[in-house]
């Protein structure tokens, strides 16, 4: 048993041998994604491939629940000086899409292993059908560039060249790969140096049974706060916009079971495998990091002091079924995963909002566009390939304040890369970079405003990717009767006579002299607007938050030559409380419209039908029973709607569903 002071100062030594090689990753990353959008990882880890530490201050947050176990042991043999590596989603499912190159070090005392360190880097192309290996269009997990399974990348501490020359055959920008490969390994030699010095500190034994101490905390933490919530039953559901290329909805569905100090989530309802690429590989682990990151944002809020490691995950039990978008099977297509991680974090934050309203913020943004240039530079004729910049969201309103502008909440670790220097290392020239006024969710508390950008092209045949392209359609949603947010848009020349908007594609080829424009949703409100005093109201008009007219229509805020018309206003705010939104949540009048028809009870048949059919039937018969429902109009059921698929289609599977 290790003493809580000495637990404490052990704690500080592993976050900062974690922040450390952060710091050396950082600062010896070649690709923008990486040295300046900061979208890597890097952990200490236990002897099992526990995480037990992460960084705070560089890098990405999602996973501080990784296990790495399935793919460690995958590898046959490790010796001194051993790195592994794997960019394969499907062998371990360690790695969740091909970009995301895992990388991990046994560290070895007197022979034996004690502990791994190991990280991530996103790589700006593994090869594949499209610049950035990244596109919903993409159908199967073999078109999203090479992978390689788990296996050795050094032996002795020296790179095999035969995997790199294949890997650099394969990829677009070969010395970005090699350049932040070799970053990464720097990075875990230095936590290897830093895990030799709390060896020879606390001992071998004091060390390992503390990495144990440190977990077993955690999991103290997540039950306090879990036992702190109201038990209970808790369902919300949510929508990507689309299910693939010009497609239907999305829907993600979870129940949050809350039961003294545990809690179950339960993904069943939500859609199966799509023929896309927004499927999550999870591999049927219930306590999958992918699935939990939303808990961990909700489990850091209640509680700043939490610490980050995979202990947190233990009152957790996550139930995906197989088959589903959330868990689903080779060779389905995963690139895109990101978009749909966005989701189940609403999802999460939704339901936990059930659970304990008064503590819980209003939707984020939910989407960030990573937007990547394939052009030519006119000056030296070389090809060009870069991340640009990610295109990140507001924050929703906070029990307390207005929700952050421009990168908010969930997706605030990607950081944005200055115009300057985009403009010196890609040929492009930034035309608007900024906030989005009267993009924020309206509320006592506002939601954050979005983030705007837009930069002309000057190549023929410059290819620009945006994934995560969603939030298009359904927007982030207010609650306690704050309102919806504004949605996202992509769109080519806007205001031009040839302007064309894209909505949620995510891949365009452009013109010499076309200017790009995207922006972001914003974050949903809470708290009624008619309840936001004023005076913050012309305050957000002066900073150009808020139009004039907003503050008007939204807030019941007349504002005259500068200043609040107070009579106005009384008057204003009278005429509004008569058609104020109640209720919990204000989706906006998209969803309302899609669930006119697609209520609860359409989706519960939907579920236990597709559920009941062999996984290859799923999406196409998901994807023919929303076109014959939206034949049959607004009196439309699933049992009828799948009678006249299977008249048309009498291949499908015949299905008896049963009664609710």
């Amino acid at each position: 048993m290790v003493d809580k002071v000495t637990l404490q100062v052990l704690a500080n030594h592993c976050r900062a041998a974690a922040e450390n090689m952060a710091y050396t990753l950082y600062r010896t990353a070649h690709s923008t994604f990486v040295k300046e959008t900061e979208d890597f990882t890097v952990m200490v880890m236990d002897r099992t491939g526990r995480v037990v530490a992460v960084p705070m201050d560089l890098g990405a947050t999602w996973y501080p629940g990784m296990n790495y176990n399935r793919a460690i042991d995958l590898v046959d043999e490790y010796r001194p000086g051993d790195i592994a590596f794997t960019n394969d989603p499907y062998s371990g499912y360690l790695a969740t899409h091909a970009p995301d190159t895992h990388l991990w070090k046994p560290i070895f005392h007197e022979g034996e292993i004690v502990c791994f360190v190991g990280g991530h880097v996103h790589n700006t192309d593994m090869g594949g059908a499209v610049p950035a290996s990244l596109s919903r269009s993409l159908t199967e997990i073999h078109q999203e560039g090479i992978r390689f399974p788990p296996m050795t990348l050094m032996r002795d501490g020296v790179f095999d060249e035969k995997v790199l020359r294949i890997m650099m055959m394969n990829v677009r920008k070969p010395d970005l790969n090699m350049g932040d490969l070799k970053a990464l390994a720097g990075a875990l030699n230095t936590g290897e140096r830093k895990i030799q010095a709390m060896i020879a500190k606390f001992g071998a034994k004091g060390f390992m049974e503390g990495l144990d101490g440190l977990m077993d905390y955690a999991e103290h933490q997540a039950r306090e706060i879990l036992r702190s919530i109201p038990d209970g039953e808790y369902f919300f559901s949510d929508y990507a916009d689309e299910d693939s290329v010009d497609g239907n909805p999305c829907r993600l569905a979870l129940t949050l079971t809350i039961k003294g100090d545990e809690a179950v989530l339960d993904f069943t309802g939500s859609d199966p495998q799509l023929g896309s690429s927004l499927n999550v590989p999870t591999g049927s682990d219930p306590r999958h990091t992918l699935l939990l990151v939303g808990v961990y944002y909700v489990l850091y809020t209640l509680n700043p002091q939490l610490l980050l490691n995979s202990g947190l995950t233990r009152p957790f039990t996550c139930i995906a079924p197989e088959g589903t978008v959330l868990n689903p099977s080779f060779p389905a297509a995963v690139g895109m995963r990101s978009l749909t991680c966005g989701r189940v974090r609403s999802l999460i934050f939704g339901a936990f909002s059930l659970a304990i309203p008064e503590r819980m913020p209003a939707a984020p943004a939910g989407s960030s566009s990573i937007v990547n240039v394939m052009t030519t530079d006119e000056k030296t004729h070389r090809s060009i390939i870069a991340a640009i910049n990610p295109v990140v969201g507001g924050g929703g309103g906070m029990p307390h304040r207005d929700g952050p502008n421009g990168s908010g909440a969930d997706a605030a670790y990607l950081k944005n890369t200055p115009i300057e220097i985009t403009e010196t290392e890609v040929p492009i020239q930034f035309v608007r970079y900024g906030l989005l006024p009267d993009s924020g969710g309206a509320g006592r508390w506002r939601g954050g405003l979005a983030t705007v950008m837009e930069f002309k092209v000057f190549a023929p045949n410059t290819r620009i990717t945006a994934r995560n392209r969603d939030r298009s359609i359904f927007r982030p949603w207010g609650t306690l009767g704050g309102l919806s947010a504004e949605p996202s848009n992509f769109i080519i020349n806007p205001g031009a006579a040839n302007e064309r908007v894209l909505g949620n594609t995510d891949i365009a080829v452009t013109e010499p002299g076309d200017i790009i424009h995207i922006h972001s949703p914003g974050g949903g409100g809470r708290g009624s607007p008619l309840e936001r005093e004023p005076e913050r109201v012309l305050l957000d008009v002066a900073r150009g938050y808020v139009s004039v007219a907003a503050a008007k229509d939204r807030y019941g805020v007349v504002i005259r030559d500068g200043a609040v018309d107070a009579e106005a206003t009384a008057a204003r705010r009278a005429e509004m409380k008569q058609n104020a939104h109640g209720g919990h949540f204000h989706f906006g009048p998209e969803r309302d419209a899609f669930e006119s028809v697609w209520h609860a009870r359409n989706y519960a048949a939907l579920t236990r039908l597709l559920a009941a059919l062999p996984v290859h039937w799923r999406f196409f018969t998901k994807t023919k029973i929303f076109a014959a429902m939206r034949e049959a109009g607004p009196q439309a059921d699933v049992t009828s709607a799948f009678g006249s698929v299977r008249r048309d289609y009498p291949q499908v599977p015949e299905i008896a569903l049963a009664a609710e």
